[in-house]
């Protein structure tokens, strides 16, 4: 089987790509995948998570893309994906452009967007997805995208501003993450979310388990159930 690959990445800084990327890393390594995960913001966020980690969860290989080699080894062996790799993770540089995105965007990715709900980041979301599809060719290359909505709280007006913001947008939305302190208690532990396996964070699993569904549909179910999810409950 191919290699999986899931990029995270929006030019907005701060809106919890990193998160996103080491929960997604750290479920499949959960699932006896092989995970290389590369880290291209240069605070380095993904590679300190990966020190915290504990021998009792499934090993990630995390990669320092943001910063070259040492003199013992080449960038190319640095970036380099083994064989034996079944899922590819891409957490991109804060502030990365449509340009940037294009040269890494290969045939069949997968690229999910975080976006958060206030005016600044509705409106830079919208001309980084125009960037993606016309600088990208995304479509041409069959780059699957999902959009989701991170540190929601419910009933509130920025939350159906995003909603009707995405509503617009011919692309799957495909969940919404609650604002909780439960994320930086797994990062803390490097672990993700859904390895917390307590009630409290059982509405995070929830939240979690469409964009898994969606990673791990096929390409045409995917298409054909491009849809926003606006019936999806969030909580504060």
């Amino acid at each position: 089987m191919a290699t999986q690959r899931i990029i995270v990445s929006n030019a907005k800084g701060g809106c919890g790509k990193t998160t996103i990327a080491i929960t997604i890393a750290s479920y499949y390594a959960s699932m006896d995948k092989n995970v290389r995960l590369f880290d291209y913001d240069m605070q380095g966020s993904a590679v300190h998570w990966k020190n915290r980690r504990s021998d009792q969860y499934a090993d990630i290989d995390v990669v320092d893309a943001a910063r070259r080699p040492g003199n013992h080894m080449t960038r190319s062996w640095q970036m380099r994906v083994p064989v034996d790799t079944d899922v590819v993770v891409i957490d991109t540089a804060a502030g990365i452009d449509g340009t940037e995105l294009a040269g890494m965007l290969q045939q069949n990715d997968l690229l999910v967007i975080p976006v958060l709900p206030s005016p600044i980041d509705i409106q830079a979301t919208a001309y980084f997805i125009k960037d993606v599809l016309l600088i990208g060719k995304a479509r041409k290359k069959q780059i699957r995208i999902a959009v989701v909505a991170n540190r929601v709280r419910k009933n509130t007006l920025m939350y159906h501003s995003l909603e009707r913001f995405l509503f617009t947008l011919k692309l799957p939305f495909v969940t919404s993450f609650r604002d909780t302190q439960f994320y930086n208690k797994s990062i803390e532990k490097g672990i993700g979310v859904l390895d917390m396996k307590t009630a409290k964070t059982h509405i995070d699993h929830e939240q979690w388990a469409p964009l898994i569904r969606w990673l791990d549909t096929p390409i045409e179910k995917n298409e054909a159930e491009i849809r926003p999810l606006f019936s999806e409950k969030v909580s504060s």
